[in-house]
């Protein structure tokens, strides 16, 4: 069973830099597709950004030229990386994977109910 792990998460200033990663375990294919979520407080989950298996990207308009994701599948790792954050980060972090076939990986971002596998998440939070 695949399992995924969170971490990175923490507290930090408005204009700094976090690097979350997710670390997964239980997969033998590089063939999925894996993301980022987040939820704020008393906000719907929403996507952030996601990586397909042919390494291409999609990310929110709202974090656009501020995080970037990568993965490293020889160690099975998605990274966020994630600067000039602002106060409205702030919520917990969540990696999810999709091991079935996508029609879009921008499509598959946007709903986070199409997500096969989710890690227990990671919080962060960007206050002075």
């Amino acid at each position: 069973q695949l399992q995924l792990v969170e971490s990175g998460g923490g507290l930090v200033q408005p204009g700094g830099s976090l690097r979350l990663s997710c670390a997964a375990a239980g997969w033998t294919s590089d063939n999925y597709a894996i993301g980022w979520f987040r939820q704020a407080p008393g906000k719907e989950r929403e996507g952030v950004s996601c990586i397909g298996s042919s390494g291409s990207t999609t990310y929110a308009d709202s974090v656009k030229g501020r995080f970037t994701i990568s993965r490293d599948n020889a160690k099975n790792t998605v990274y966020l990386q994630m600067n000039s954050l602002k106060p409205a980060d702030t919520a917990v972090s969540y990696c999810a994977v999709r091991s079935s076939r996508i029609t879009t990986i921008r499509t598959m971002c946007h709903i986070w109910a199409s997500m096969d596998y989710w890690g227990t998440g990671t919080l962060v939070t960007v206050s002075s």
